[in-house]
């Protein structure tokens, strides 16, 4: 199977040639897949070279023209080492573009930290606007990317796509808005995001839980986990493949008005200085089927599924 990013140069090259308003600009990172997009539209692949400040800058500077820029690099080029960028030349300047980041939390661990971005979902939350879509197989990752960049877009939409080596085994109906309800119990639920989907659902196999499956996280689909709690109950387990505890402000919101529980899980916060492998990563940080059970049970009490 491909990858999201496999994906994402043919997509957004095809949405070049498709939309005269799309512009894409990258930081020496991704310029390979767009080779042959860039002869046909050299005016509109731009790449600004080491200098993830002005890749910011210049999607702000052609997005303030009208374009609708894509810009892409790894996740802690993209939304921590820019910040300030993401923050005024964007948010202050109240126009639109489409970051793509690749790496996500651990994706390249011999890359070590500086190539790690567990936070970056969250800092994005300190900004007002920002719709953040985490797919969690190659095909939701075409779907997102055509909804953000899509004539359907507003130039001032900010938007931020997740892209992740791991995936789940088969890519969902996605609409870049709800959460999608994948397993219903009675006994609490499961909001399991992007790709990890398939580890949340084989940790709950046999359990009397809803699972809630989150692919667009921001806005926060505060009415589908409201329905779900009406029948589950009002204990919520957020399962996020970023830095725990992102959304569990957002869950509480949604559920403000009623008595509940909150348990986020996701990447820890310690730094694991021994980089070794993917694997290795999520099962340090508990992500691992195993694991969630154990996490997940222990927090909801939960019984076998009524047969």
């Amino acid at each position: 199977m491909d990858t999201m990013r496999d994906r994402f140069a043919p997509v957004v090259s095809r949405l070049l040639d498709e939309d005269p308003r799309v512009a894409v600009v990258l930081a020496e990172i991704g310029k390979d897949g767009f080779q042959e997009a860039q002869h046909r539209h050299p005016d509109r692949v731009i790449n600004v070279g080491i200098r993830e400040q002005l890749l910011v800058g210049a999607g702000a500077g052609l997005a303030l023209t009208g374009m609708r820029p894509v810009v892409h690099t790894f996740a802690s080029f993209l939304v921590e080492r820019p910040f300030e960028q993401v923050k005024l030349d964007l948010g202050h300047q109240d126009v639109g573009a489409v970051l793509v980041s690749a790496a996500a939390s651990f994706d390249w661990p011999a890359g070590g930290f500086t190539h790690m971005a567990p936070g970056d979902v969250a800092l994005l939350d300190t900004l007002d606007g920002w719709t953040v879509h985490v797919p969690g197989h190659p095909d939701e990752a075409e779907t997102l990317l055509r909804h953000a960049v899509g004539p359907g877009a507003n130039k001032a939409d900010k938007v931020y796509v997740r892209l992740s080596l791991q995936a789940n085994e088969r890519g969902l109906a996605v609409d870049g808005a709800r959460f999608l309800t994948v397993r219903e119990g009675r006994g609490g639920v499961v909001v399991a995001v992007g790709p990890l989907l398939d580890a949340v659902l084989a940790a709950t196999e046999g359990l009397d839980v809803t699972v809630l499956y989150a692919t667009t996280v921001r806005p926060f689909d505060t009415a589908a986990l409201r329905r779900a709690t009406e029948a589950a109950g009002a204990d919520v387990v957020l399962v996020e493949p970023y830095l725990a505890g992102t959304s569990t402000a957002a869950a509480n919101d949604a559920l403000a008005d009623i008595p509940h529980r909150v348990l986020g899980l996701g990447v820890g916060r310690r730094e694991l200085r021994r980089y070794g492998t993917v694997e290795e990563h999520v099962s340090a940080h508990g992500l691992d089927a195993g694991s969630l059970r154990e996490r997940i049970t222990g927090f909801l009490g939960a019984a076998p599924a009524h047969v």
